[in-house]
């Protein structure tokens, strides 16, 4: 079993990059680099000052929204915002409005939508074999 650290800055950035949405060459040219350099950048643990906030601007995240990110914290963020159970409702609104998706949500909703067609495409192909053959 590997054990990776748990601070690698470069996979960080491809995971935040990853869920907004972006292929390395996007970020690359809005960095105004090669596409190898940010491939370079994603698999370095570590990244000077000054890159890291560039990188961070880019990608619309701090440069301390880059280190401290974690998968966790997207979940606990999902979860305590839109999982809250009390009746005062001023605590999810203002989690709410702070809360900014690093994904396109409409994106998500249309290819959620297309797989939910297509599963209902192979539903259809399926019943009509089973029609066939009786």
């Amino acid at each position: 079993m590997t054990t990776t650290k748990p601070n690698h800055i470069g996979r960080k950035i491809a995971r935040i990059r990853e869920l907004r949405g972006m292929k390395q060459e996007i970020l690359a040219e809005q960095l105004g680099i090669s596409q190898q350099s940010v491939s370079h950048i994603e698999q370095s643990e570590t990244l000077d000052d000054a890159k890291l906030k560039e990188v961070a601007k880019v990608l619309g995240v701090t440069k301390e929204g880059i280190e401290n990110f974690t998968e966790e914290a997207i979940f606990n963020i999902i979860s305590n915002t839109y999982n809250n159970t009390s009746n005062d409702n001023s605590s999810l609104i203002s989690s709410s409005v702070n809360y900014q998706p690093t994904f396109n949500t409409i994106e998500k909703m249309v290819e959620l939508y297309e797989r939910l067609v297509q599963a209902e495409k192979d539903k259809v192909v399926y019943l009509e074999e089973l029609l066939k053959n009786k």
